[in-house]
């Protein structure tokens, strides 16, 4: 998931040239690490593809980026198994008792580790090789230095074989880093008994010193350019080539020596400042992700389980852990020492989270299942009395029966219908019966019928008059009032009268301009009678209800975890509490509607 830190070593100054000491101690290799580029990959497939193109050329391979898809790769690895191990738990599983399925990739990735790691080691191997074949080269040249300085022969002669030795030390590169001060140091001391005791004559000293300024002056211009290196590492590197390079040059005349060791100096400090601070502001921002991951982990590790007693309370905590590692994920990486450490710690509180949700879950299974059994029971109780005649005293059981389902606990999803429908059927057979069988109510729906029917012709006038100032909104109220205090219709009626009543409502609506929560709640009024399953409805109503509730509180949770400081974050936070507003007035009207029905419950 995330890259380790590297190691960052400071750079040091260079010293004056006459004094032969070391410009830096930083090595490409950790340089190299510490710089690299990290970038995220998401699956294992595209560690091997990305591992596969390394093999191809491993000799410009980077070491950092071979750790980070290494531990990338296992970092997925342990998320595919953790992932597998949580749905095994969430479906009823034992911990312990879990399996991981072997990781088809595995193979492949350590094939291919195995032949970049010896190809890796076989070009250490060669170049360690090198390196001392070099240092070897290096030795016999400064014998080949210290002979010549003792002889006693021409001259010119001396002049041109001492030239040829130092172009022979130039050609040769890479030499063991322990080893470079101490040459550099002999070297530096032939050359300058060289020009002491050998009597050069001042047209091959000066034209010497001349060479050796053009090829110093040049290095100074190139060492200058580097400040401007959009890379600072590249820079960096290319710094240390040309201390080299420079290092390998002869010397210039006394009176230009220290001026041009002095600009050179300088070119290298600027690029060995924008070095360090290169990796001074890469501290200092991984130190930053660390606190914001600290602070995640404490969010998380805060949790107080012993309140969460509902479905509701789970849902929330759970949406707020996953907007935790949301979050996670938008922050970079901490410190070496520390990255691995503090994603651990955040884990291990992840893990915990679910591990006592799935405990919880565990529970309300078993809760559900005895909820079942009761719920059963009363099925039983009421299928049993579902063709009695004794209407007033069944009818008072069943409403018991009723009353005592609306105590009992929630069931599991799949038998929810099942056995709601079993019990209620029972119920509205029985209702069903009784109203057939009591006919004395008839009248009364007859006189009910005629009272709607003279409502609907005063909305018909209303419509037909064309008015729509306040007067007709308030006539329109009152008369809708009316029709609600009015009783129960025919059955064979109602549809057609509902009908009439609300095509002339609509149209009044329309015309008036009043609010769509009203005319929703007359329509649904209007619609309310004791032939229906109102207890089905009301339960329908009150699961729509909790639902509409749980969701205001999702989104004004999640208004705490956007950054409305941005124009995208201010855009999403005004979308989201204008679904909050709509969301509230929703369940406004649900509550009304769940009032008027235990009104017709009340008078039934």
């Amino acid at each position: 998931m995330e890259l380790n830190e590297t190691n960052r070593p400071l750079t040091e100054v260079p010293v004056e040239e006459t004094s032969a000491a070391p410009v830096s101690t930083v090595s490409a290799k950790e340089e190299t690490e510490s710089a690299t580029p990290r970038t995220e990959i998401q699956t294992q497939e595209e560690v091997i593809q990305r591992l596969k193109e390394i093999n191809k050329d491993v000799c410009n391979a980077d070491k950092q980026e071979i750790d980070q898809l290494k531990q990338t790769f296992y970092k997925l690895h342990k998320a595919e198994q953790d992932t597998a191990r949580k749905v095994f738990v969430e479906n009823g599983g034992n911990a312990d008792e879990f399996v991981p399925v072997p990781d088809p990739f595995e193979k492949e990735f350590k094939e291919v580790m195995g032949a970049i790691k010896e190809k890796r080691n076989a070009m250490t191997a060669a170049q360690e090789q090198e390196k001392e074949e070099n240092l070897q080269k290096k030795l016999a040249i400064l014998e080949k230095m210290r002979m010549l300085i003792e002889s006693t022969e021409d001259t010119n002669k001396i002049y041109n074989d001492f030239k040829q030795l130092q172009q022979e030390w130039s050609e040769i590169k890479q030499i063991p880093a322990g080893k470079q001060n101490e040459l550099y140091r002999s070297y530096q001391l032939y050359t300058e008994k060289f020009y002491d005791m050998v009597k050069l004559n001042n047209e091959f000293r000066e034209y010497d010193f001349k060479k050796n300024l053009e090829q110093k002056t040049r290095l100074c211009e190139a060492a200058e350019k580097l400040a401007e290196e959009p890379d600072v590492v590249s820079a960096f590197h290319q710094l240390q080539n040309l201390h080299q390079e420079f290092r390998s040059i002869g010397p210039v005349s006394k009176e230009l020596r220290e001026s041009l060791w002095a600009r050179f100096k300088a070119a290298s400090t600027a690029v060995n400042r924008r070095h360090q601070q290169h990796f001074e502001e890469l501290k200092e921002k991984e130190q930053n992700n660390l606190d914001q991951k600290t602070v995640i982990c404490e969010i998380a590790e805060a949790m107080d389980y012993d309140s969460f007693k509902t479905f509701s309370d789970w849902e929330e905590k759970t949406q707020e852990i996953l907007a935790l590692q949301a979050k996670w994920k938008t922050i970079g990486f901490a410190p070496q020492k520390m990255n691995v450490k503090i994603f651990e710690r955040f884990r291990a509180a992840c893990d915990e989270f679910f591990r006592r949700k799935a405990a919880f879950f565990k529970s309300v299974k078993e809760n559900m299942a005895k909820n079942l059994e009761k719920k059963k029971e009363l099925c039983e109780k009421a299928e049993a009395l579902k063709d009695s005649t004794n209407w007033k005293e069944t009818a008072e059981i069943l409403t018991r029966l009723q009353k005592e389902w609306k105590t009992i606990g929630p069931v599991a999803k799949k038998h929810s219908d099942a056995v709601w429908k079993r019990f209620i059927g029972a119920c509205d057979y029985f209702f069903e019966q009784k109203n057939k069988a009591t006919s004395s109510q008839r009248s009364v729906e007859q006189e009910n019928l005629a009272k709607k029917e003279d409502i609907i012709k005063r909305l018909a006038a209303l419509e037909a008059s064309g008015i729509t100032d306040e007067s007709a909104a308030e006539q329109t109220r009152t008369l809708m009032k009316e029709w609600n205090e009015v009783g129960f219709v025919p059955f064979k009626e109602k549809d057609r009268i509902y009908k009439e009543y609300h095509s002339l409502v609509d149209k009044l609506f329309d015309k008036l301009n009043l609010s769509a929560t009203e005319k929703r709640l007359s329509n649904f009024k209007s619609g309310l009678s004791k032939e229906g399953n109102l207890y089905r409805d009301r339960e329908r109503l009150a699961r729509t209800y909790e639902g509409l509730k749980n969701d205001i509180q999702t989104y004004e949770n999640n208004l705490g975890f956007l950054n409305s400081s941005s124009k995208k974050g201010n855009s999403l936070v005004t979308e989201i509490t204008r679904k909050i507003e709509r969301l509230k007035a929703d369940l406004d009207l649900v509550t009304k509607k769940i009032a008027a029905i235990d009104e017709v419950l009340k008078e039934s």
